[in-house]
């Protein structure tokens, strides 16, 4: 199902992907960078099938994306270094790395890698709204690995077409993706520079 987020209602596109989420669905969506793949983090099934729709070897890790900064400390251990870049940056295109909480490796054990995870908060409101409704929300660039990201949702649909159970059309997308900055080591590690510039 494709739904243009130009012609519903922020609730209504809202409880459709929750809907989809809680069934163990896949489903696409657009972010303030480009569309991204997301599923409950907390459903193995989910998880396995969101690896399988982007063909994503096994050991590569899955951000998670979250509603506030609140939503972040439930999944990770942060310290000083993610606080200052979380407070200057977030809600927008930074995904911090950080130690994961134990009882959430323990859930989850596919989304981070070696006890630790990428954790977002998106400034897309519809992103925003979903977190804050369903919680986390596990999440990867909607293309096949080693592909272009996907900024125009016909290519969602041409790749990704009946295979996830919605795709919302939040049009054509021009941010960069996000800028992925490791907090665990001192200093930083800017992993991958995106929409926000870390030095």
């Amino acid at each position: 199902m494709v739904i243009d987020a130009s012609k519903n209602e922020l609730a209504a596109i809202t409880a459709a992907v929750i809907d989809a989420l809680a069934a163990g669905e896949v489903v696409v969506i657009p972010t303030d960078t480009v569309y991204g793949l997301a599923c409950d983090p907390f459903s193995q099934t989910a998880v396995d099938r969101l690896f399988a729709l982007k063909q994503r070897p096994e050991g590569v890790p899955i951000a998670v994306l979250v509603g506030s900064l609140g939503q972040a400390r439930e999944l990770v251990d942060t310290n000083q270094r993610f606080e200052s870049l979380a407070e200057q940056h977030w809600p927008g295109g930074l995904t911090l790395i950080a130690d994961m909480r134990r009882d959430v490796a323990a859930r989850s054990p596919k989304i981070g890698l070696n006890n630790t995870l990428g954790v977002r908060w998106s400034s897309h409101v519809l992103l925003t709204a979903i977190a804050s409704a369903f919680g986390p929300v596990a999440a990867t660039s909607a293309n096949l690995h080693g592909a272009p990201t996907i900024v125009d949702p016909a290519d969602a649909v041409a790749v990704f077409g009946t295979d996830v159970a919605t795709i919302v059309d939040g049009g054509i997308l021009e941010n960069e993706a996000s800028t992925v900055v490791d907090t665990t080591t001192h200093p930083v590690r800017v992993l991958r520079q995106g929409e926000v510039r870390v030095d």
